[in-house]
């Protein structure tokens, strides 16, 4: 089963500093019917203005992902990190038993453009930790490379949950396929361009949600640049 979500239907908030599209239920937008996938919680796709953000807040318990797609994000918490993250970089945070964190736009001039996800830990009460990792963009052409992983590496954080996040980028006219046992899910973002999965057309913007499909066929009907995120 493969639910599209088309960009233009996701809540959007605009606070003249921060234009936000939410997938799942946040903040002032609460849709009973919409508030998780498996252990996903959150994927908002976030534009902050130069020198803005968001102020020290908590997080417990959850694992938190900030994929930055244009321009860097400052981050700071209570634990004495302090790091900014640029566009090919990814950080992961583990709030665990409670972090008190704040991000802003690391440039004065420019916007800067992120994804922030959010995901159920696999355990309650772990310690809070906070890594940012590169990954080589020249290794996206073409093929699935994962960027976020339960083990970790050199170039994929380390998450502690049992997802894998994979990033693309797909040339127009080639495809790749993605296996996965029986029992998980798939959640896609299409973050530029257009691609077909199974068949099914996702336009830049579009989310979808699969499930009961052990099989993809993810063809760029024009160039693309993807999220795939394999989860519980």
């Amino acid at each position: 089963m493969i639910q599209i979500y088309a960009a233009e239907n996701r809540y959007q908030v605009n606070a003249g500093w921060l234009q936000s599209r939410l997938s799942f239920s946040f903040g002032e937008y609460y849709d009973p019917n919409n508030t998780d996938f498996g252990v996903m919680r959150v994927c908002n796709d976030d534009v902050v203005a130069a020198g803005r953000g968001f102020g020290a807040h908590p997080h417990s318990d959850m694992e938190i992902v900030t994929i930055v797609l244009e321009g860097a994000v400052q981050h700071s918490d209570n634990l004495g990190n302090s790091e900014i993250t640029s566009a090919g970089e990814v950080q992961r945070m583990s709030a665990g038993t409670g972090v008190v964190h704040a991000e802003f736009n690391a440039s004065k001039t420019e916007p800067t453009r992120f994804l922030q996800l959010w995901f159920e830990p696999r355990e309650l009460g772990l310690f809070p930790t906070y890594e940012t990792r590169p990954y080589d963009s020249k290794q996206l052409r073409n093929t699935l490379l994962p960027v976020v992983t339960p083990e970790g590496s050199e170039q994929a954080a380390m998450i502690n949950q049992d997802v894998t996040l994979y990033l693309s980028r797909l040339d127009q006219g080639k495809s790749l396929p993605f296996e996965q046992e029986e029992g998980r899910r798939v959640f896609m973002f299409v973050i530029e361009g257009q691609v077909t999965v199974n068949g099914q057309q996702l336009n830049e913007g579009d989310t979808a949600r699969i499930e009961s499909e052990s099989y993809l066929s993810i063809e760029a009907e024009k160039d693309a640049f993807m999220m795939l995120i394999d989860l519980p």
